[in-house]
């Protein structure tokens, strides 16, 4: 091997590091599985939501190695789709929560009593970013 490829090898794996130490801490400083399965009252099935984080990690790892395609059809992706909808949504809720994002960031802005407009604004913003994303870049 030369010496360019052992130091993509080290670079590759110093990142996977680094990702990685900040994905364990950011879910293990604010709590984020203990505060979901609190807010969904599902204290008992913590163990199998901590499981489902590993293996998603693991999957995903996986994935960008080998950039695997997978043919499916609209009726399998759109529920795939709407279940990681849900959970980047119930992750940045529950992160939001956590940290009282909203509340501090409306009194920043000087929007004090207009928390639910704040709201409404990031949601449409998602929403309408989504479907530009969607319409734009999927199936071209």
């Amino acid at each position: 091997m030369t010496i360019n490829v052992v130091l993509v090898m080290i670079i590759g794996f110093a990142g996977g590091l680094a990702v990685g130490s900040g994905f364990v801490a950011f879910l293990a400083v604010l709590g984020i599985i203990p505060r979901l399965t609190q807010l969904t009252k599902t204290m008992k099935m913590i163990h199998y939501y901590e499981a489902a984080v590993v293996f998603g990690a693991l999957a995903g790892a996986v994935a960008s190695l080998w950039n695997p395609v997978l043919f499916f059809t609209p009726y399998i992706l759109i529920p795939l789709g709407l279940a990681a909808g849900v959970f980047v949504g119930m992750l940045a809720a529950a992160l939001t929560e956590v940290l009282n994002v909203f509340p501090i960031l409306a009194k920043r802005i000087g929007v004090d009593g207009k928390i639910a407009i704040l709201l409404m604004a990031f949601v449409f913003g998602k929403v309408i970013g989504s479907l530009f994303q969607w319409i734009s870049f999927v199936n071209r």
